[in-house]
């Protein structure tokens, strides 16, 4: 009796030190890979694997082991011969289901999610070294997280979202992203950048689910406004600010570019030369020489200082407030581009005449794409730090395990 007293003592020591519950530990002993811990299920009847459901047991399959969180230097392996089951729901032979690992995984649970935990704030190499695997493995395990722990509801509330593309590998390989404005994080993702591939997100949805959708910010992507208008037609359809100036940003820099080459070994030439980031910056921000070079390009050159108050009166229309002045400004800005005598700026007041609307719908909330724009600079960094991704499924889960809003508990001291 003493006997059976301390072995059940040194079960439960065994089991509260693992952290994995649902399991009895048998038996425990030393090899050369590490230490083994022979375990089983507290439940007597088997459950399938696939679906969790009790099943009648067909037998028994061979020993297997999970790789648990080592114990210093030392490997831990969990070991068990699971059974099979004949399961009605899943119509066919399963291999059974064992609490403290996913299905067709060689790892415990704790140490998939330490794992995950790690690559979220590091680089996969440091986390292949640290956990003693290969880079496969790590890659395999984000994906069986995400799929884990992904918020399967993340669809439910989404009322306004935002669109954007981010361009993982050279030759035009993209990845569309889409963001929840409210609860800032990514609710989808696939790879490519056309109308088809937003559809699909549309498709995923769901006719409830788009209905629900009252706002939607994107940049002026043809293939994305497409879509939108398509699915979603009684959505308000939002155009960033910062594409919108930039816009007027780029045909500044064309006027620039076109007046150098015409003034190129002349006076007036001169004064153009190292003018490019007086001309970009905004008013605020101007050193001392640089308002001086402004001030030298109105005296000398009449066109590329129009340009320049053609950018910044754009910026201060979409300033205003209030929908009725911006719009005014915006209509008196358009009349000016358009008879400016500037190409560059008067193909721009064509594309913002088109797109007037969804322009002018940046003033009522003030939403813009800057929370798409951080995400997907989060995303280049991650990118980066991997040294580039061959397969878009693979940046995908990592995208979804850094900002898709999943928060992982890993057995980790609490502080003091």
């Amino acid at each position: 009796m003493a006997h059976h007293g301390v072995l059940v003592r040194i079960t439960t020591v065994f089991r509260q030190l693992l952290g994995v519950s649902d399991l009895l530990v048998e038996s425990v002993s030393l090899s050369p890979e590490g230490l083994v811990i022979r375990v089983r299920p507290r439940w007597r009847k088997p459950r399938c694997g696939e679906c969790g459901k009790r099943s009648p047991q067909e037998d028994r399959g061979r020993t297997r082991r999970w790789r648990h969180l080592g114990w210093g230097s030392t490997k831990v392996w969990f070991e068990y011969s699971p059974r099979h089951v004949r399961c009605r729901s899943c119509d066919g032979v399963r291999v059974e289901h064992v609490p403290w690992a996913a299905h067709c995984s060689g790892f415990t649970e704790e140490f998939e999610e330490m794992t995950a935990y790690l690559a979220q704030g590091t680089d996969k190499t440091k986390v292949m070294k640290q956990m003693g695997i290969s880079w496969a493995s790590v890659g395999r395990i984000v994906e069986r997280v995400v799929a884990r722990c992904l918020d399967s509801d993340r669809f439910q509330d989404l009322i306004r979202i935002g669109v954007d593309e981010f361009s993982y590998r050279k030759r035009h390989r993209y990845l569309t992203t889409v963001v929840d404005h409210d609860k800032r994080r990514v609710v989808w993702a696939a790879k490519g950048r056309s109308s088809e591939t937003l559809e699909a997100f549309f498709d995923e949805l769901g006719p409830e689910g788009c209905a629900r959708i009252e706002c939607a910010t994107i940049d002026m992507a043809a293939g994305f406004i497409k879509a939108i208008r398509h699915r979603i037609p009684d959505a308000l359809l939002v155009f960033d600010r910062f594409h919108v100036q930039k816009l007027a940003s780029d045909a500044l820099d064309d006027v620039r570019r076109e007046q150098l080459r015409d003034l190129r070994g002349t006076m007036e030439g001169k004064t153009l030369f190292r003018s490019r980031f007086a001309l970009l910056k905004n008013p605020w921000n101007l050193q001392h020489s640089e308002k001086q070079k402004l001030s030298d390009l109105q005296q000398s050159n009449a066109p590329l200082y129009r340009a320049y108050l053609l950018k910044e009166t754009l910026a201060q229309a979409l300033d205003y407030k209030q929908p009725k002045r911006a719009e005014r400004a915006l209509d008196n800005w358009l009349s000016w581009a358009s008879r400016s005598k500037l190409k560059p700026f008067v193909k721009v007041a064509r594309t913002v005449r088109k797109y007037k609307q969804g322009i002018l719908a940046y003033i009522k909330d003030r939403l813009t794409n800057g929370l798409v724009e951080g995400i997907n600079n989060h995303l280049r960094m991650i990118a980066r730090r991997a040294y580039g991704f061959h397969s878009a499924s693979a940046l995908i889960s990592m995208l979804f395990l850094c900002c898709g809003g999943i928060e992982l508990h890993p057995p980790l001291p609490s502080p003091q």
